[in-house]
């Protein structure tokens, strides 16, 4: 699993030659940054999946702070984030949205309104208008779905650590 990250993953020190990051070069010092061990992927994982649902350019700026901040993979926080992209975060928002609704338990919100017909000149203003008729059910159901896919993808490239870690150990008993 490491030697898959490892070929894909650039160098820190490639990072940490760049001028423009000399005024935060000491935070990214540390190891965990971007040593590939299943406990800083894993939480890498997490941190992306939980910034993913963040709108906007912001989702890997927060990714990256809080890779730094919990001291995980910060590589992997920050390509996790693409999960979200422009085929993918209406359904995942309509998703918080149902999740919202079944926390709050607002029986006049159970209808979805309607997606609105985008165009050029004034799609980003028809989409924020839509998203604000979502109101409080998303905001509930943001929060409670980028922590539930947090604690899945840990969970999850945990458990997939351990069972490749395991079926190399046979294969090395074996022979």
């Amino acid at each position: 699993m490491r030697r898959f990250f490892q070929d894909r993953l650039p160098d820190h020190n490639s990072f940490l030659r760049q001028r423009w990051l000399r005024p935060v070069q000491h935070w990214l010092q540390h190891h965990n940054l971007w040593h590939l061990h299943r406990r800083s992927v894993a939480g890498g994982v997490a941190v992306g999946l939980f910034c993913g649902l963040i709108p906007g350019p912001l989702q890997m700026i927060a990714a990256a702070l809080l890779a730094i901040f919990f001291r995980v993979n910060l590589p992997v926080a920050a390509f996790t984030t693409l999960y979200t992209n422009p085929f993918t975060i209406v359904p995942l928002y309509l998703l918080a949205y149902q999740i919202g609704i079944r926390v709050i338990g607002s029986a006049n919100a159970t209808v979805v309104p309607a997606f609105p017909d985008l165009h050029w000149s004034d799609g980003f203003s028809q989409l924020w208008a839509w998203l604000m008729l979502l109101g409080k059910p998303l905001l509930v159901g943001l929060p409670l779905l980028a922590v539930g896919l947090a604690i899945i993808g840990y969970v999850a490239v945990r458990l997939i650590w351990r069972l490749i870690v395991v079926i190399k150990w046979r294969r090395r008993h074996v022979r």
